[in-house]
């Protein structure tokens, strides 16, 4: 074992026995060093790691600010690994497709299902803001596609599950230039916003109403639609 991997090791084991908590400040790097008998360099390094896996936020100085902090940012390191993933080809357009379905679906139809029980209504409303601003003339399809991702992650966290709207938002972002490259490749961009309006509204509505099928079956061919239409991937549904 790397020496920077003993502080994972003991942030973990600390973290797992309520030793530490959010909010809470890592010992200093002299002590960490002491404590496992090793360099001031590897916690350095271990550190680093820590706060790109987005478990801790580092500021430099002696205030009462200054250190590591415990905090809980999952999006930001899982949407850097999609991108690199991506990037290198290690993670095919059409799996990425068939997950988003997997997790807006389920989360369409339990979002529906929860509505029907009078939950979750103020964060629905999020998401029809986002629809009137979508509805916009004279959106650029950066304009666009940027409201559209806030709208699908606001969509999966209304079924309340933290893992999968962190997921979620992850996906959004390491597919957004993609999806921005693909736009030359549609028919009609124009008609294109129509469509994806109306099948927005029509997710949105059934929602609303309780009809978690529907919603389900909806964002399905919401989001295969879309790429079967930009030529993004030619997975086997």
């Amino acid at each position: 074992m790397k020496n920077y991997e003993l502080v994972l090791q003991q942030v973990e084991a600390d973290l797992a026995a309520g030793r530490l908590r959010l909010g809470g400040r890592l010992p200093g790097e002299r002590a960490l060093a002491e404590q496992l008998g090793i360099s001031r360099p590897s916690v350095r390094e271990a550190v680093r790691v820590l706060e790109a896996l987005g478990v801790v936020r580092t500021a430099t100085g002696s205030g009462p600010e200054a250190g590591a902090v415990i905090v809980a940012e999952p999006s930001a390191p899982l949407t850097a690994l999609l991108r690199l993933h991506l990037a290198t080809s290690h993670l095919p357009m059409g799996d990425i497709v068939q997950t988003r379905v997997l997790l807006e679906s389920w989360s369409a139809r339990e979002a529906a299902d929860q509505l029907a029980g009078g939950e979750r209504l103020e964060k629905l409303e999020i998401a029809e803001e986002l629809l009137r601003r979508m509805d916009a003339g004279g959106l650029s399809p950066e304009e666009f596609h940027l409201l559209d991702a806030e709208f699908h992650v606001a969509l999966a966290g209304l079924a309340g599950n933290v893992l999968i709207a962190a997921v979620m938002g992850s996906l959004r972002s390491a597919i957004h230039g993609y999806v921005l490259a693909a736009v030359p490749n549609l028919p009609d961009w124009d008609a294109t916003v129509v469509g994806l309006r109306a099948e927005h509204h029509g997710i949105v509505g059934a929602i609303r109403d309780g009809r978690g099928e529907d919603a389900a079956r909806l964002v399905t061919e919401h989001i295969e639609g879309f790429y079967r239409s930009a030529r993004l991937s030619s997975p086997t549904w």
